[in-house]
């Protein structure tokens, strides 16, 4: 009779989600050493499910694989930035014109714009932040589009976090939030759309200035 072993991904899922959380909510710093020995007695498993988790890490740009210095965090600076705001630029604001244009009731962005206000600290506010950008372009009708904006969404929560360590303007954002909210729910895409647009492009130009998005 074979017996199945304990399943490896979930393991492997488990660090990757903890190591995740702990990047974007700025427990780990860009730069730091991520070192497998450490990582797996933190975890309480073997060096395996580590290795795996951070080289799908690696592929979602949040971590940096070295032949040399092994895995660090990503760091961030206004070159890396643009990088990942340029796409967003390009996609996002199209992403949530058709949403709007669906007739979405957008109820997912309005709850995280409750979590978001209601937040008690920086990474609460963080994910929150993330889930309302998320509702609104996933219901834009077209899954190739959500997938690729999701492809960039830890990277672009990098940035923030690194951004808000220095320049903390989330209330700024959430006023900004709220009115990007209130253009979608009224149907005006096209306005929703320029006032995301305009929202992705100031953030990182004030965070980065020495950036030229537009």
């Amino acid at each position: 009779m074979n017996f199945a072993p304990h399943p490896i991904p979930s393991r492997t899922q488990y660090v990757l989600e903890a190591v995740k959380h702990r990047i974007l909510t700025g427990q780990l710093a860009p730069g730091q050493p991520l070192v497998e020995t450490e990582l797996a007695a933190q975890f309480g498993v073997s060096k395996t499910p580590v290795r795996e988790a951070l080289k799908t890490l690696a592929g979602t740009g949040l971590v940096v694989m070295s032949q040399y210095k092994g895995a660090t965090v990503r760091t961030v600076d206004a070159a890396m930035a643009q990088e990942v705001y340029d796409v967003r630029l390009l996609l996002e604001p199209e992403a949530l014109r058709r949403t709007v244009r669906s007739g979405a009731l957008l109820e997912e962005a309005r709850e995280a714009l409750e979590r978001a206000d209601t937040a008690s600290d920086a990474a609460e506010r963080s994910l929150a932040n993330r889930e309302f950008h998320r509702a609104l372009y996933v219901p834009c009708g077209n899954p190739l589009l959500s997938r690729m904006l999701d492809d960039v969404r830890d990277q672009a929560a990098l940035v923030s976090a690194v951004a808000w360590a220095t320049l903390p303007s989330w209330e700024r954002e959430a006023a900004e939030h709220r009115e990007i909210l209130r253009l979608a729910l009224a149907g005006e895409a096209d306005a929703a759309a320029r006032g995301l647009h305009d929202h992705i492009a100031s953030f990182v130009q004030r965070a980065f200035p020495e950036g030229d998005l537009s």
